[in-house]
């Protein structure tokens, strides 16, 4: 696993942007699996919701279009870290409905996107640095961005094909 992108292993070969492209409409089947009232059941304890996985993945897309356009308006731009679970819990993830966090993510990602088409592979070489994990490139976030919706696809699939909870 490269240090630079810590969902490189995710990757499989398909074109970043295509990826990019279908994680919407993957997650939204993935949703209509696991249903809406099971949607804000955790899988286990400790673990986050498949609307709370949507709420972070909606989070996470505001974050990358951020550092992308830093990094091609600024030279070598040194990028925010974040802690996920305390922004989890500090923007009430457990309170967002599932469809709300993919309309989110679905609007950002669609804008995101049309930026990475417009403007690969000429800026795919603009660098930055990643304070925890070092120099890196646009082309990096975009990596990063592929690996890690297929990160959370996967799991939203475990979630979606386990049984679901019991009636009380």
């Amino acid at each position: 696993m490269s240090d630079l992108n810590p969902y490189a292993k995710f990757l499989d070969g398909r074109p970043l942007d295509a990826i990019l492209g279908e994680s919407v409409g993957a997650i939204a089947s993935l949703l209509k699996a696991i249903g809406s009232v099971n949607a804000s059941t955790p899988p286990a304890p400790g673990k986050w919701s498949a609307a709370e996985i949507v709420s972070h993945l909606a989070d996470c897309e505001i974050v990358f279009a951020f550092r992308l356009r830093q990094t091609l308006a600024e030279d070598n731009h040194i990028v925010q870290p974040f802690d996920q679970d305390r922004w989890a819990a500090t923007s009430g993830y457990h309170d967002i409905g599932a469809a709300q966090a993919l309309e989110t993510f679905s609007a950002v990602r669609n804008w995101n996107l049309q930026l990475i088409r417009r403007v690969l592979p000429a800026a795919a070489n603009r660098p930055l640095t990643h304070p925890e994990r070092g120099a890196m490139t646009f082309q990096t976030i975009v990596e990063t961005m592929a690996g890690h919706d297929l990160n959370h696809l996967g799991q939203l699939a475990r979630i979606a094909a386990a049984p679901a909870p019991a009636k009380a």
